[in-house]
Formats: C-alpha cells, sequence, structure tokens
C-alpha cells in the first residue's frame, strides 16, 4: 500500500530533466531533518495510464504531475478537489493509505501566494480590481480560477484565439471577460494586474511584443516564465516603475501542500530555498 516506513514521493513528466521540483522537496526534507525521498520519473504518455494505476501498490505517497500529464492526470484519480475538477488538470497527486488516489491542482493557490509574499495580501484591489491575463493554456486555467477564488473583481483573458479565450472565461462566471488581441492597448489602461501566461519571452521563444505604457502606475505585471528570471516583460516594467514578480515563486509556493499531505510539515518558501534554485538555474 501506499504506506512505507521512509515516505517516498515522485514528480512525473516527459521529458522530466528539466524539474526542479527535486531541489524543492529534498530541501524542505533536509530543512525539517526528514528522512524521505523525492524522485523524478520520466513516463511516456502511452503509458501513463497504467502508472497511475500502479500508484497504491508502489510505497509512494504521491506526487507532483508535470507536461504532458496533467489532464490526463485528472481523468485517472479515483477523485479530485473540486478546484482541480473546474481547472480540469492535476498537478498533485495524494496517494491514501487505502490506495485512493485524489487529484489535486496546487498552481491556482500557488501563483496567489506568491502575490501575496511579492505584493502584499492586498494586491487584488490594486487600480480597480482587474486583471489581464494573457494566454490561455493550461497555466492560464488555473490562474483564471485562482484569481476568481482569490476576489479579484474583474478579470479579462486575452488569447489569439478567440474560442480558447471565451472558454478561460467560462470558468470565473460574472467577472470574466475575453478579448482580442487587438483590444490589448485599450484593456491595459485599466488592468491593475498583468499576467503573461504564454510561453513568450521564455529562453529559446521570441519576447512577448507589448507596450506597457497604457498601464496605470500602480499596475503589477506578472510573468510565470522562470527561466530566464528576468524576461523581457518584468524588465519592461521594472523601467517604467511597476511592480514586476517573477515566476519562480509559483514554482516554489505551489509545491507546499503536496509536501505537507506526503511528509507531514507545512514548509515555508523562504529566501534560503530561492536562491538556492536561482543558483542552480544561472548553471
Amino acid at each position: 500500500m501506499s504506506g512505507s516506513a521512509i515516505p517516498r514521493a515522485f514528480v512525473v513528466g516527459h521529458p522530466i530533466a528539466h524539474s526542479r521540483s527535486p531541489l524543492i522537496h529534498r530541501h524542505w526534507l533536509a530543512e525539517h531533518g526528514l528522512p524521505g525521498s523525492y524522485e523524478r520519473l520520466d513516463v511516456a504518455p502511452e503509458a501513463f495510464p497504467d502508472f497511475v494505476r500502479g500508484l497504491p501498490g508502489s510505497g509512494f505517497r504521491g506526487g507532483n504531475v508535470t507536461l504532458p500529464h496533467k489532464e490526463a492526470a485528472a481523468a485517472l484519480a479515483d477523485s479530485l478537489t473540486p478546484r482541480a475538477e473546474r481547472i480540469g488538470a492535476v498537478n498533485t497527486l495524494v496517494i491514501g493509505p487505502d490506495g485512493h488516489i485524489r487529484g489535486d491542482n496546487t498552481d491556482a493557490p500557488g501563483f496567489c501566494a506568491h502575490l501575496d509574499q511579492s505584493l502584499g495580501a492586498a494586491w487584488p484591489g490594486r487600480a480597480g480590481g482587474t486583471a489581464l491575463v494573457l494566454g490561455a493554456g493550461g497555466a492560464a486555467r488555473a490562474i483564471v480560477v485562482g484569481l476568481a477564488e482569490r476576489g479579484v473583481a474583474r478579470i479579462r483573458i486575452a488569447n489569439r484565439t478567440p474560442a480558447r479565450a471565451e472558454a478561460l472565461a467560462a470558468l470565473a462566471p460574472g467577472i470574466g471577460a475575453a478579448l482580442a488581441w487587438d483590444d490589448l492597448p485599450a484593456a491595459l489602461a485599466d488592468a491593475g494586474l498583468l499576467v503573461n501566461t504564454t510561453s513568450l519571452g521564455m529562453r529559446g521563444q521570441p519576447p512577448l511584443d507589448i507596450d506597457l505604457a497604457p498601464l496605470p502606475p500602480d499596475a503589477a505585471v506578472a510573468d510565470i516564465v522562470y527561466a530566464p528570471l528576468e524576461t523581457p516583460l518584468l524588465a519592461a516594467a521594472r523601467r517604467r516603475g511597476l511592480a514586476a514578480v517573477d515566476g519562480l515563486g509559483m514554482l516554489l509556493h505551489q509545491a507546499v501542500p503536496g509536501f505537507e499531505a506526503w511528509f507531514g510539515p507545512r514548509p515555508t518558501v523562504t529566501p534560503a530555498l530561492r536562491d538556492r534554485i536561482v543558483a542552480d538555474l544561472a548553471r
């Protein structure tokens, strides 16, 4: 069954060698003086259903799920948290003593916890409480749900495929609305929070070509990209004197609930942990 003398957890994806999750969880295991292991597992999509079905007898207490398995994990788990069900994707699996596999999505609260740490707890009210989200992929789904749960008054979603933006806006009924990409300049003028969830600006990708001039002076700009840590978008925000929030904190904060479920203590995202991951990214 899932209980074992030494608790074990994993991160599963394909590919997986780039994942920093083992560094995060091993740091916390050492910090708390706990026995335990956290492993990288490369599982191809065609093998993933059998992998999940075999988890109850594996000795693992659970693990993280990353690309390309998050939606498949939602379909294969025995039960989902309401948040994971709403998002339609799972990044955290918890295996109970009876072998029951519960799927959760901690990207949503992880993103908001990072904003709390970076901007202060009052950030949902910035510039009238309007958030503008760029992109409509899996990360955007989690972030829109997180923003809605956190009490943001209005959420605007801009994507080059209008139907995807419309589907994402439906996750925040009453406060979500889709925008055409060409309408971005006008939408920026009343956005208190701009969030880039696209891969634009990531190492090896073209930069996000957007003029931040219309943003209010008290707006904040967040980018979920963390390689590089300072994307061209965040550099432009800092030049304007705007609050800039990098993507690394979301990675760190989303890991907290899983560690607590598998190993016991609730860990803290500290400067020492961040420095460790930043140093690894630099290598």
